[in-house]
């Protein structure tokens, strides 16, 4: 088994050429097989479908782009950015969970091409996949009253969770040595939650702005009309 994954994890735990190309295949295809489920039957190709894309692409981008304008970096991974989370928020508040959670899902993966790290599958999962998978979940707020702040806000939830629980399984060992020993058990709580908190309330603040607010709003009704 270490044999087969020194294939494709270097010894630093970064990816080999063959990670890559392995990585991105499977990617692919569980991209593909999204696209299908959330397509659902039926559904027409219409200008509202091209027009879905456009928005999903430019939110996605947006997102990619802020997430390297990194306010506060911590030091073993993770950093509160410029509201990147927002953008990929957006799209689930827009367009509902399906497709908000199908461009988390792409916007994980671009995160794990940024920076890779392998310790083993699951790691990266609670690492990438599920935790940026997570802003996404503003979908589900969609049709409700703030659903935006509501959703917002139980999206970066849930990505310091998946964070969290991969600092229990594999980052505990990186704990500094003038840390609280009585605290020793909140340390992945206190590190991850500290700069995914900072971001979520800077982003509150701006968004909570008139001018902003009225913006978004502006911005979200072209990208639901038809």
């Amino acid at each position: 088994m270490k044999e087969l994954m020194s294939f494709f994890v270097t010894e630093d735990g970064g990816l080999t050429t063959w990670g890559y190309v392995l990585f991105i295949a499977l990617a692919v295809i569980a991209l593909a097989v999204a696209v299908f489920f959330v397509r659902g039957k039926g559904e027409k190709q219409s200008s509202l479908s091209i027009k879905r894309l456009a928005f999903c692409s430019m939110s996605l981008a947006l997102a990619f782009a802020l997430s390297f304008a990194k306010i506060i970096p911590a030091p073993f991974g993770g950093s509160a950015t410029l509201c990147s989370m927002l953008f990929v928020t957006l799209v689930g508040y827009w367009y509902g969970a399906k497709t908000g959670l199908l461009v988390a899902f792409v916007y994980s993966i671009l995160q794990f091409l940024q920076g890779p790290y392998v310790l083993s599958p699951f790691q990266v999962c609670c690492d990438y996949l599920l935790a940026f998978t997570c802003l996404g979940l503003s979908g589900f707020f969609s049709n409700r009253k703030n659903g935006l702040l509501i959703g917002y806000i139980v999206s970066i939830v849930g990505r310091a969770i998946f964070h969290t629980l991969g600092g229990y399984l594999y980052w505990m060992d990186y704990m500094p040595e003038d840390f609280p020993a009585a605290l020793s058990w909140a340390y992945p709580i206190i590190y991850n939650f500290s700069y995914i908190l900072i971001e979520g309330i800077i982003t509150v603040i701006i968004i909570s702005i008139p001018a902003v607010k009225s913006a978004i709003a502006k911005v979200g009704k072209t990208a639901r009309d038809n």
